[in-house]
């Protein structure tokens, strides 16, 4: 008797993971003809609150349809169930960006750089949050990061060029600019700074 309820319990779940598998098969396929609806509604019927795979999928289905309300809600969830999810984070920080909540953005990227302090991504973002509120200071941080892990990289060096020349430092302006010139030659931004970093 034990054997058997055993042997049916496992057919029983086999057949749910079958099912579960198959919905994300044709969830992913309308996703990819931007039927998001349909992709959602393939995955509603598995979903659960404590489901941290569908509340991953729902907030990114969301987000694609632009309800970033919901989307938000969904990403959520995925961050509470596992908080040492960073593709949770950076999830939730698309449908955060869309309604401008940006200190909520920033708790996401201070949460990730504290489980990846090198995290590249993270630091170049919130260095751009800083310098779009005129905290300059606080931006050059992040973008020395940035810089430190990825040298050859353009948007650091961009953004590490014009901080420093916000911050009147023209000397190191003038360095940042004329590395992220060497990257990518010509650049408008770049010559526009380096000619205000020599002036």
């Amino acid at each position: 008797m034990v054997v058997a309820c055993l042997a049916f319990a496992l057919h029983a779940r086999a057949q749910s993971e079958a099912a579960l598998q198959r919905a994300y098969k044709n969830s992913y396929a309308e996703e990819a003809k931007k039927n998001y609806a349909e992709s959602i509604n393939y995955i509603k019927p598995f979903y659960s609150d404590g489901d941290y795979d569908a509340n991953l999928r729902l907030g990114w289905l969301y987000f694609l349809s632009k309800n970033y309300t919901a989307s938000e809600g969904y990403y959520a969830k995925a961050v509470r169930i596992k908080p040492n999810s960073i593709e949770a984070k950076f999830g939730y920080v698309k449908p955060l960006s869309l309604l401008a909540s940006w200190d909520k953005v920033m708790a996401q990227y201070a949460a990730i750089l504290k489980t990846d302090p090198q995290n590249t991504q993270a630091n170049y973002w919130t260095g751009v949050i800083y310098y779009n509120r005129k905290q300059y200071d606080a931006a050059s941080k992040y973008f020395l990061k940035v810089v430190s892990l990825y040298p050859f990289d353009y948007d650091g060096n961009q953004m590490l060029a014009w901080t420093f020349l916000m911050l009147g430092n023209k000397p190191q302006a003038r360095n940042y600019f004329e590395q992220a010139l060497i990257i990518k030659p010509d650049d408008v931004s770049c010559l526009d700074g380096l000619a205000k970093a020599k002036n």
